[in-house]
């Protein structure tokens, strides 16, 4: 909805904000097999909604991300992802935010610009949630990790754009794995396999999980593997430094 450095909730006219335009932010976070979403929440009126922000006058759109994807997370060098824009005139919610503006004590005037229709650019990032420490912005009591498949209901069209981010990030997860790096610089096939399979949803059969990985010439095998008691121990991997159409954050 709005960052933390916003004057915007107290000035109708938006002064400073390109009008009729955000942004909205699908963080999803990974670690041990969870998944989770970051979500906000408006306490005075039980609604939640998808970290927010808008673009200032003198700002470039992928600046305007990446400052509101560091004030909610906490954290710079993230890998984000612009996926799609929503345009409907059904997303118009206006109703909503004059209750989360009154919640807040603000004064709702009917002619405030974050009371009109916005068309929002949607992004997303892949955390290790255990990382981050997420930050509410000024309209919102909190921010926090969800688990993803039981998420609250959320506002507008937020729900919506969750499953969108989920179908773009599983239709390109080869690529877009190599731009995240969830699992550090050398990893495991079957850590590989186990973070596949928890932003998939399904068990992958192992051969063929790793015979297409190999195929896909996204990995390049260490020379060395891992040490121990173990006979045969599990070779080290890392990902070929691809080049990706992406924002690196």
């Amino acid at each position: 909805m709005t960052d933390s450095h916003d004057p915007s909730v107290n000035d109708a006219s938006g002064a400073g904000y390109i009008p009729h335009l955000a942004l909205d932010f699908v963080i999803i976070g990974f670690h041990e097999q969870e998944l989770k979403i970051l979500i906000l929440e408006y306490e005075n009126t039980g609604l939640f909604a998808l970290p927010g922000g808008f673009v200032r006058m003198n700002e470039n759109l992928e600046d305007a991300a990446r400052r509101v994807l560091s004030e909610r997370t906490g954290l710079t060098n993230l890998y984000l992802q612009q996926f799609h824009t929503f345009g409907s005139v059904e997303r118009s919610d206006p109703d909503s935010m004059r209750a989360i503006m009154q919640g807040k004590g603000l004064v709702a005037e009917d002619h405030h610009w974050l009371l009109r229709r916005f068309v929002t650019v949607g992004y997303y990032a892949l955390v290790d949630f255990t990382k981050v420490s997420p930050q509410p912005d000024s309209m919102a009591d909190r921010c926090d990790w969800h688990e993803y498949g039981r998420l609250p209901q959320l506002m507008q069209d937020h729900t919506e754009i969750v499953q969108f981010a989920m179908r773009h990030l599983r239709a390109n997860l080869d690529q877009e794995l190599v731009g995240f790096s969830l699992l550090g610089e050398a990893f495991t096939m079957q850590t590989l396999q186990n973070l596949y399979e928890t932003i998939l949803g399904e068990k992958l059969n192992r051969s063929s999980f790793q015979r297409r990985m190999l195929q896909l010439d996204l990995l390049e095998r260490l020379e060395k593997s891992y040490t121990g008691k173990a006979h045969k121990a599990p070779y080290l991997y890392r990902f070929k430094k691809l080049s990706i159409a992406a924002t690196a954050l």
